[in-house]
């Protein structure tokens, strides 16, 4: 009775129902045997936000209008299956002394409540939050969740999936396999995760027992999802299928296209296949079509380096390369440099492998081995297109090399990539490939040396303490941060718990001056055209990846991860 006039002064007070409202509230739901909350808001007596009051004021309990810092406990994700939490509106925002306070939308469904205990194995206290919040919450805190293979196919009929693996026991055609719904289904909702996740590339790794899928975020390898082991090659022919490669053939490593459609987003995907001991290993790049081009001052370039940059690119012939490991963020920088000096009276051809980003009023073509056109063939072809400016994806070869060379020194300008650890080694490089030193003296503007830095998560950055060796170890001294404080990530769901979210470039840059030009001649070595360079004021990958640690951007151990100690 007690709780009754309770809910009755709650109903008036914060509800503004007249008592004859609250009569006729209860009386509904007795007569319809409905729950009360589901009355007052299916018939229109409050709306979701005033109902929650009134069942806060209540039953006295918090009201949580916002969940988007609340943590969910590991504990719960792990013990609570995903479709439990989704259909009963449940989850857990916090654990103490044994206790999760746990945020629910419908108060008075209780089964549901005692079966969350069962799961769990402890007690719950009730919290009240919006439908909307706790929908997004279980979404985050499940998305990383190993099993949302299972989740996937325990949405999908049981029968349909059980008959699809007696199938594939008995033998039936892969090909026909691969187009059953399920697997379809499991393929496009691996890709959509991943690019929810900001992935670029979707790892399929068979084991003996298991099948492993990866997403590379941020540079980073992240374990996500095991599918069943029984469904692996239905699940390989169908990759194999989109990026029309050969299902038959599983003794050699294929290569495959596909374009998927994510909304009005086209996505272009690269899949790569390898035979293992244990299946067929795919790897996927995703290359999204729409992404906005980067602008040169927004690609981690400081005031100092910038106008330098611009300055290399806007030269009216030489040689401009980027150099770097794979997945450095080459293509980008150069792509941010076309765009900043395309315009109307400049003719721009790039040869690429494969084209990456689609740039307007610039003519792009794409490697093709098979049909016999390289890098050296089409560079060959490029330079009688009358061009101002020529992009070559990479120079892998000597004769690569001597085109591209020979096309400055007739007035062109050349952006290319290189694979080299730094600026001055771009120029051993180019040396090893057999361009004569007078030549790379002669038609080299400059070098641009990157790496990609992960930045601290913005929604968890707090200051961390540092001590001198770890300030050291960066080529910092402690009187250059007297208050030995930096930052680090605590871990949330925004950034899966690492501390980083997105990436930004550290650059290396090294215009080709006389005195360097003197050196390549006399076939000096990288290590002291470095030194060199650096007493006349280089600031090498650490030392930028230094700056932006002070700066509060990134940390220590990211620039140790990505960067050499200067040999100086």
């Amino acid at each position: 009775m007690i709780l009754l006039e309770r809910f009755r002064k709650a109903l008036t007070e914060d509800g503004g129902l007249t008592d004859q409202k609250v009569d006729e509230a209860f009386g509904l739901s007795s007569e319809s045997r409905e729950p009360l909350d589901r009355v007052l808001l299916t018939r229109g007596f409050l709306n979701e936000k005033q109902m929650l009051r009134v069942f806060s004021r209540a039953l006295a309990v918090p009201l949580l209008d916002k969940l988007a810092d609340a943590t969910v406990p590991e504990s719960f994700v792990s013990k609570v299956p995903v479709q439990f939490a989704r259909s009963h509106n449940l989850v857990a925002v916090g654990e103490e002394n044994g206790v999760y306070r746990v945020a629910t939308c419908n108060p008075f469904d209780f089964h549901p409540l005692d079966d969350l205990a069962l799961l769990l194995g402890k007690s719950v206290a009730l919290a009240m939050a919006p439908k909307s919040e706790i929908t997004s919450l279980i979404n985050k805190a499940y998305q990383k969740k190993m099993d949302v293979v299972d989740e996937m196919l325990e949405d999908l009929e049981e029968g349909e999936m059980a008959g699809i693996a007696k199938e594939l026991e008995e033998g039936h055609d892969l090909l026909d396999m691969a187009n059953k719904a399920p697997i379809i289904k499991l393929v496009n909702m691996m890709m959509f995760q991943a690019l929810k996740m900001r992935a670029s590339d979707i790892h399929i790794q068979p084991y003996e027992e298991k099948l492993q899928v990866r997403y590379r975020i941020d540079g980073i390898l992240y374990d996500m999802m095991t599918p069943p082991k029984k469904i692996q090659e239905a699940i390989i022919s169908r990759i194999k299928i989109m990026g029309k490669m050969d299902i038959a053939e599983r003794r050699l490593p294929q290569d495959g296209r596909a374009t998927i459609k994510v909304g009005d987003n086209e996505v272009d995907v690269r899949i790569s296949s390898v035979p293992t001991s244990h299946g067929e290993r795919i790897v996927m790049r995703l290359l999204d079509k729409s992404a906005r081009l980067l602008d040169l001052k927004e690609i981690g370039l400081d005031p100092m380096q910038l106008p330098l940059v611009d300055r290399l690119i806007r030269c009216s012939h030489g040689v401009m390369l980027v150099t770097g490991p794979t997945g450095s963020g080459k293509s980008t920088t150069l792509y941010s440099a076309l765009k900043s000096i395309n315009s109307q009276a400049k003719n721009v051809i790039t040869i690429e492998d494969p084209v990456e980003y689609h740039l307007d009023g610039i003519s792009q073509i794409e490697v093709s081995t098979k049909k016999g056109l390289t890098f050296a063939t089409g560079l060959r072809s490029i330079v009688r297109q009358d061009p101002n400016i020529i992009m070559v994806g990479e120079i892998r070869d000597g004769e690569t090399a001597d085109i591209a060379i020979q096309s400055s020194l007739t007035g062109h300008l050349v952006f290319s990539t290189l694979h080299t650890n730094d600026a001055p080694g771009a120029i051993t490089r180019l040396l090893d490939l057999g361009v004569e030193p007078y030549l790379v003296a002669s038609s080299l503007v400059g070098v641009v040396a990157q790496r990609l830095v992960r930045l601290i998560c913005t929604g968890c950055k707090e200051p961390e303490i540092v001590t001198p060796e770890a300030l050291r170890s960066i080529g910092l001294v402690p009187e250059q941060l007297p208050a030995m404080t930096l930052y680090k990530g605590r871990g949330c769901d925004r950034c899966l718990g690492t501390g980083y979210h997105d990436r930004t470039g550290i650059y290396e840059v090294l215009p080709i001056t006389d005195p360097i030009r003197e050196q390549i001649i006399g076939k000096v070595g990288s290590t002291f055209i470095k030194q060199d360079a650096v007493k006349h004021g280089l600031r090498t990958l650490r030392m930028d990846g230094a700056l932006k640690v002070l700066q509060g951007r990134t940390t220590i151990e990211e620039v140790v991860r990505v960067t050499q100690m200067d040999v100086v």
